[in-house]
């Protein structure tokens, strides 16, 4: 494989050392991200124990992760470029204090409006905390091997984050009850808030433009309304009318939100920003790498405990395998990308998640097969790791640090809509299907084509073939 020239190998490909202070700044930023990771999927298992505690019926249990998901997600490129004018020390603190008041909240909830508040502003504090503390983390690590070990380390929490989620879910769920879900999140904002302080340099672009309005009326009402479409698609399908209109509603926000920033003086997203290969291609395997990768730990756990019949806790094992090889492949991710670039890494993670997806096909109903899942799941989430780290270092390579709020927000919406959009995508044809085992089949030939094809599109946009790749707009010639 040809060295990619644009990404020069390092005089050593030995691991960057970080002083002390490096070290507990990356402590405190990456323990936020991980909390917040741990939120997406920490609760899931929990959710049928409480909502027979707080007395909410079947059809309103999707409410305890919708509710989370709507404002993390719907405001993350607002916060972000807030974070950029205003301060982004400033809103992180404001985040974390947020989100650990209202992880106390949901913790000692009394019933489903005071549990479903707290879980809405959890992830308000998550859309502050998510694009703030990569912004911090980018502009304090110089560009080079010091910030691709820092987004090494914050990717593979990222993943992990998830994974121990599910496993931890429900652990303390069985052990404590539900509310030690929520009391966990509590107990790492009461760690990491008292430290960020002292640590954390102050961030913010040199000059004070005016904030884009309508840019940000029209994105955030067109995130929440995508958001709501297809995580309400996700456990109702989407013939619902609510599901239509919102999903309707999205889409035409947002055109509109594209159409507002071509004609504003001072844009909330800059579209040249968009234009650049680096930011919009690293932004499509983003979107990817992680709706896929979503995808598969859903149909997987739904085959482990329906035609295997394993029990939760076994479940978790296969699961915690994983965790432990993506944590490994965030160790030796930055020297692969060192030596081949994050163009290149991206691609070839791509290809490798797919192959591996595609080894899944394989699935039956003996006994083996759950040695085939738990080694595919595994290596396929060391690929999916390596195209998260090298999609975020091509999106935010090159961007100025006044602008490196915009190109985290990107970054990180990314990972909140390829979470949320994969499943209801792919994941319904899983769950309606009337033989499961065929349509988890189904589910994971049609994911493995999708990562595949989104590989080639990739290399062809980021010309990683041609051994260089430049940070130019899309349509340059």
């Amino acid at each position: 494989m040809a060295i990619d020239t644009t990404n020069p190998v390092p005089d050593s490909l030995d691991t960057p050392r970080l002083s002390t202070r490096d070290k507990l700044v990356l402590f405190v930023l990456c323990a936020a991200q991980f909390m917040v990771a741990l939120d997406f999927s920490v609760l899931n298992v929990a959710l049928p124990v409480l909502g027979a505690d707080l007395g909410m019926s079947q059809s309103a249990l999707q409410w305890g992760v919708t509710a989370f998901a709507l404002p993390s997600g719907g405001f993350l490129l607002l916060f972000g470029r807030i974070g950029d004018l205003y301060g982004r020390r400033k809103l992180f603190l404001a985040g974390l204090a947020l989100f650990g008041a209202a992880s106390v909240l949901a913790t000692f909830a009394w019933d489903p409006a005071s549990f479903l508040a707290g879980r809405a502003l959890q992830g308000l504090g998550a859309a502050a905390i998510v694009p703030t503390g990569m912004s911090l983390l980018t502009t304090t690590f110089p560009e080079g091997p010091a910030r691709d070990r820092a987004l090494g380390i914050s990717g593979t929490l990222l993943s992990l984050g998830f994974t121990v989620g599910m496993v931890a879910g429900g652990t303390l769920t069985d052990t404590f009850g539900w509310r030690s879900t929520m009391g966990l999140l509590s107990l790492f904002a009461l760690i990491v808030l008292p430290l960020a302080p002292g640590l954390l340099p102050e961030s913010r672009t040199p000059y004070r433009p005016r904030l884009d309005v309508p840019g940000a009326i029209t994105v955030t009402g067109g995130l929440l309304s995508l958001i709501y479409a297809l995580s309400t698609a996700a456990d109702h399908g989407f013939g619902r009318a609510d599901v239509i209109v919102t999903l309707i509603a999205g889409l035409l926000l947002l055109a509109a939100f594209v159409k507002i920033e071509s004609r504003t003086a001072q844009p909330l997203v800059s579209l040249p920003m968009l234009r650049r290969r680096t930011v919009a291609w690293g932004n499509i395997g983003g979107l990817v790498t992680f709706s896929m990768m979503s995808t598969v730990v859903f149909v997987l756990t739904l085959y482990l405990q329906e035609v295997l019949h394993l029990s939760a806790f076994e479940t978790g094992l296969v699961f915690g395998v994983q965790g432990v090889l993506s944590a490994v492949a965030g160790t030796y991710a930055p020297r692969v990308i060192g030596r081949f670039g994050p163009r290149r890494t991206l691609v070839g993670s791509l290809v490798g998640q797919g192959i591996l997806i595609a080894a899944l096909l394989g699935l039956g109903t003996g006994s083996w097969s759950v040695w085939l899942a738990t080694a595919a799941v595994s290596l396929a989430s060391m690929c999916h790791l390596g195209a998260i780290i090298s999609y975020g270092i091509t999106v935010t390579s090159g961007v100025p640090d006044e602008e490196q709020g915009l190109a985290t927000g990107l970054v990180t919406s990314t990972q909140q809509v390829g979470i949320t959009v994969g499943i209801p995508l792919l994941g319904v044809l899983a769950t309606t299907s009337d033989d499961l085992l065929s349509g988890v089949h189904t589910v994971l030939a049609l994911d493995a084509v999708i990562v595949l094809a989104a590989a080639v599109l990739v290399a062809t946009g980021l010309r990683v073939r041609s051994g260089a790749v430049e940070a130019e707009p899309v349509g340059a010639r």
